[in-house]
């Protein structure tokens, strides 16, 4: 379905077009532009396409009509630009990049920049490489950052496989690579490490953008320090304060609006009260989980929101188009409705309610009313890239007994806390009781265990610590193979012959989600692909994962998109505390600390 053609082949015919001398391809008549060029909506417009691309905008494009031409008439609906996601992670959809690309395609989303990070985890530059090779296939715009923190904290975490800067240098060359992933080293970088510098340098040296993730509340001199090592962008922040700082010091502000992300509405008060400059801000999901892309929408979730917070529509669509665009270097092929485009429209008739009625990408129809009409091709991983929970042996219920020191009726533990629709968690310490020579759970007091498993190199090894907020008040437990950065197997539980049945079913299906209570199944959600994915229809994977919510509120917990919390509980470069397979990880100090006080 793909006419869209380089700028330099087509610009002949463009011009050829615009002028009257040849027929469009396509033709949108009676539509209001959005112009966020101008921060105009100028009503009675045609849009005239060719090749893909955009090649006329203005009054009456009747010039432009040939016999073969197809006209789409507007009615008056407003014609906005493509949406852009300018941050986000394709394996938190729990799916593929062909099989994301069409749940999105009817929310508006035609352009993505994409950091398959996880997958990097996993399977290492081969990895990459292969969601780069998918991304290029798809009749949407998907740019990929190269992974840049494989580990994402050297010494803190185990992965699977390793990026290095020379992984770096050779991805730079590849023609879907826009810049590098997320810097989520920051440390790193502040300290002056070599190799987190290095991939800068060859970042910058090939002229592409340095993404950037600062999780830190301290806006002082590290903060200071990182900026100047090169990242252009964050997403990180939470506060106003954040946002402030970051386009102060000439970065772009990305405020996310993920599955479990609520970072939004209070950095977006910069723009709405402080007055700041809005085209310094950039809105992103960074993690959709499949549900809620099938039930809830994608960026058009995100704009619908921002206008919530007060933002006037046309500056909250500029912040998801040519903000974007400009962002990465691509004003003059995505953004807006203007000559020389990639032709991405959607047509609405509400700027606030904004119904996705019908979208355009890359000239063609690719849905209409919330479905998509346009085919896809298939895009299918090889056995290299299945098959990769390696544990050593199935894993037993004493394999999770967390022994206390000699002697001991009672000890003082550190405890991950769980925050709701944030990014960090908390530490606490609580006082747990010991029954023969083992540290018991406090499920009244919302204490239950948490594991990792190792999967990457089948050594055997399992690490416990406690966790709290899930609110389980039954003996269940919940297995993934998704736990961001490292992707071990992460068990949470308040049953450890649950936790035990959970972590070996994944083990036999290679991969995924699934929730255990009382001996039996409630749930599974198969992601074969590197344990992260799945290539089933997002539709078919969100029933699924409906199931699973429904199986973790059936036994007491209540928190919004709880998975997402799950799996970002081994994610040792966001504070405060964290599992890995090193044990616990104070974020704020960037070491490991004992389980007991």
């Amino acid at each position: 379905m793909n006419n869209l053609k380089s700028w330099p082949p087509s610009v002949a015919d463009l011009v050829a077009v615009a002028a009257g001398r040849k027929p469009a391809d396509t033709i949108i008549t009676n539509a209001q532009w959005v112009n966020v060029h101008s921060d105009e909506i100028i009503p009675a417009i045609d849009i005239a396409i060719s090749n893909g691309r955009f090649a006329y905008v203005g009054p009456s494009a009747k010039h432009c009509i040939g016999p073969a031409t197809k006209i789409i008439n507007a009615a008056g609906r407003y014609a906005c630009p493509g949406f852009c996601d300018g941050h986000m992670h394709v394996e938190s959809g729990m799916v593929t990049v062909t099989q994301f690309a069409k749940a999105v395609a009817p929310h508006g989303t035609t352009s993505m920049f994409i950091d398959p990070h996880e997958i990097a985890n996993v399977l290492g530059l081969p990895g990459v490489r292969l969601m780069h090779d998918e991304a290029a296939s798809v009749p949407l715009n998907i740019y990929v950052q190269m992974p840049s923190c494989v580990p994402s904290a050297p010494g803190l975490e185990t992965p699977g496989a390793t990026i290095t800067p020379e992984d770096v240098a050779e991805a730079m060359t590849w023609p879907n690579i826009i810049g590098l992933g997320e810097m989520m080293n920051f440390p790193g970088v502040i300290n002056g490490d070599a190799k987190m510098l290095a991939e800068i340098a060859h970042t910058r040296v090939a002229g592409k953008t340095v993404g950037g993730h600062y999780a830190s509340p301290d806006l002082g001199l590290p903060f200071h320090a990182y900026v100047a090592g090169g990242p252009a962008d964050d997403h990180e922040g939470t506060r106003a304060e954040d946002a402030v700082a970051r386009v102060r010091q000439g970065m772009r502000a990305m405020l996310r609006l993920g599955s479990a992300w609520y970072d939004v509405a209070t950095q977006v008060k910069a723009v709405t009260e402080m007055g700041l400059e809005s085209r310094n801000f950039i809105l992103c999901t960074d993690d959709c989980y499949a549900a809620t892309l099938v039930h809830e929408g994608h960026m058009d979730r995100v704009l619908r929101h921002a206008i919530g917070q007060g933002l006037k529509p046309i500056t909250a669509i500029q912040m998801a188009t040519l903000n974007t665009a400009t962002h990465f270097g691509l004003e003059r092929e995505l953004g807006s409705i203007t000559p020389g485009r990639r032709a991405d429209v959607v047509l609405t008739s509400d700027l606030i309610s904004l119904p996705i009625e019908l979208v355009i990408a890359q000239g063609e129809v690719v849905a209409e009313h919330g479905k998509l009409t346009a085919q896809f091709p298939t895009f299918t991983y090889p056995p290299s890239a299945k098959n990769t929970v390696h544990m050593k042996r199935d894993v037993t219920a004493t394999d999770f007994d967390i022994k206390a020191p000699s002697g001991a009726n009672q000890v003082k533990a550190r405890v991950i806390k769980v925050i709701e629709n944030q990014a960090p968690t908390a530490q606490l310490i609580a006082t747990l009781e010991v029954s023969s020579g083992l540290v018991s759970m406090d499920t009244k007091s919302d204490v239950c265990q948490i594991a990792i498993v190792e999967r990457h190199k089948a050594t055997g090894q399992v690490t416990n610590a406690f966790v709290s907020g899930f609110g389980y008040n039954i003996p269940c437990a919940l297995a993934s193979t998704v736990a961001h950065d490292s992707h071990h197997m992460l068990v949470v539980g308040t049953s450890k012959q649950d936790m035990a049945l959970a972590a070996n079913r994944l083990r036999q299906v290679g991969g995924g989600v699934c929730m255990f209570a009382g001996g039996k199944e409630l749930a599974l959600v198969e992601l074969p692909v590197a344990g992260l994915m799945s290539d089933e229809t997002p539709e078919i994977v969100a029933a699924k994962a409906d199931k699973l919510i429904a199986a973790m509120s059936a036994c007491g917990c209540t928190l919004n998109n709880a998975f997402m919390q799950h799996s970002l509980l081994a994610l040792v470069v966001i504070p405060t505390l964290r599992i890995s397979d090193k044990g616990l990880i104070d974020v704020t100090k960037f070491e490991r600390v004992e389980l007991f006080v």
